[in-house]
């Protein structure tokens, strides 16, 4: 085993189900030119400071598409984590379980999933820092909320109420505290976190704050794709390589 505090090992590992409802086989849909998958695995690889970048998918042609990116994939996820219900948290563990198994510990797990695709190298490396710097507390990126919790209803036996009953309703936008939103970008966890709670989030997480509200986009629909092709027109590929 290798001592506490030896160096830092950060492990990269993208998610890929084959079965998506919303948007079938966007994993290796062709964006820009390339598979979405590609556009998470090829500047994780290009960043130079982590061990590996893992996929853990239960496709073969995801499988196929991400090493053709220069991912590691050695297997397809078993199917017992690969389902509808299946949680990203126990897909990480799985990865993780067999990559320490055969390559040694590491400090940190990353996971990058591959509908985030306009994930810069910058921020990738932005995620490392905070997490180390942070004495290892996990990192989540964020971004401002498309709507604040405040103007936020539910309905009610065909009425709507306050989803948050706050109270602050009359409240101008720009005068409320600003609200935050998980965009799923990246996550940074301890490998002891992570299998101690099964789940990526804890109380005193960090935030890592995109600005670009492109670094932001999680891909879930018909119209996602669409903003993510007219990003990739607008020039989103040299920054994510940049």
């Amino acid at each position: 085993m290798r001592p506490a505090g030896v160096g830092r090992r950060t492990l990269a590992v993208v998610t890929a189900r084959g079965g998506s409802k919303r948007l079938p086989g966007k994993n290796i849909r062709m964006l820009g030119g390339k598979p979405l998958i590609a556009w998470s695995v090829e500047p994780a690889i290009r960043i130079g400071r982590l061990c590996d970048v893992l996929i853990s998918t239960d496709d073969p042609e995801i499988a196929e598409a991400a090493r053709a990116a220069g991912g590691l994939v050695p297997w397809l996820r078993p199917a017992s984590l690969s389902g509808d219900a299946a949680r990203s948290a126990e897909a990480c563990i799985h990865a993780l379980d067999w990559y320490e198994r055969g390559h040694g510990l590491v400090d940190a797990l990353m996971l990058l999933q591959p509908t985030s695709p306009f994930r810069t190298r910058e921020t990738i490396g932005r995620g490392i820092d905070l997490f180390y710097a942070g004495g290892r507390r996990p990192v989540v990126a964020v971004a401002k909320a498309p709507a604040h919790p405040d103007r936020c209803y539910r309905i009610e036996r065909g009425s709507l109420r306050p989803f948050t009953g706050a109270g602050r309703r009359e409240t101008r936008t720009q005068d409320l505290e600003p609200a935050y939103a998980v965009n799923g970008a990246l996550y940074v966890i301890a490998p002891g976190d992570l299998r101690k709670r099964r789940s990526f989030y804890r109380g005193d997480m960090r935030p890592l704050v995109l600005e670009d509200p492109a670094e932001a986009l999680d891909i879930d629909t018909e119209w996602d794709w669409r903003i993510a092709e007219a990003l990739v027109e607008q020039g989103a590929a040299r920054r994510v390589h940049a």
